[in-house]
C-alpha cells in the first residue's frame, strides 16, 4: 500500500528547495526534466498528458495514483537538489 506521507515529505521537500532557487536554476531543472520526459517517449510512446492532470484532480488518489505522485515529486527533488548544488556545471 503507498504511503501518502511519502509524497507529502517530498512536496515539502520540493517547495523548500524551489524557495532557494533562482529563476535560472528552476529553468535548468524544467530543461532537465523536459529532457528526461524526451528521452522516455522516445523509449516508451507518448506519456498521456490528460490522464496524468487527472491524478491532480482526483479527492482520494489510489495506491497507483500515490506512487506516481511520490515517485514524480522524487524526481523533482532530485534534479532540483542536484541544479542547487551545481552538481553538472563547468568548473573554471
Amino acid at each position: 500500500m503507498a504511503d501518502p506521507s511519502e509524497f507529502e515529505q517530498y512536496y515539502k521537500l520540493a517547495d523548500l528547495l524551489i524557495e532557494q532557487a533562482t529563476k535560472e536554476q528552476l529553468a535548468e531543472c524544467a530543461r532537465l526534466l523536459a529532457l528526461n520526459l524526451a528521452h522516455y517517449q522516445g523509449l516508451y510512446g507518448e506519456v498521456p498528458l490528460g490522464k496524468t492532470l487527472a491524478i491532480l484532480d482526483a479527492a482520494e488518489p489510489n495506491n497507483e495514483q500515490l506512487e506516481l505522485m511520490a515517485s514524480g515529486m522524487e524526481t523533482l527533488v532530485g534534479v532540483l537538489g542536484n541544479v542547487l548544488s551545481g552538481l553538472g556545471e563547468e568548473k573554471h
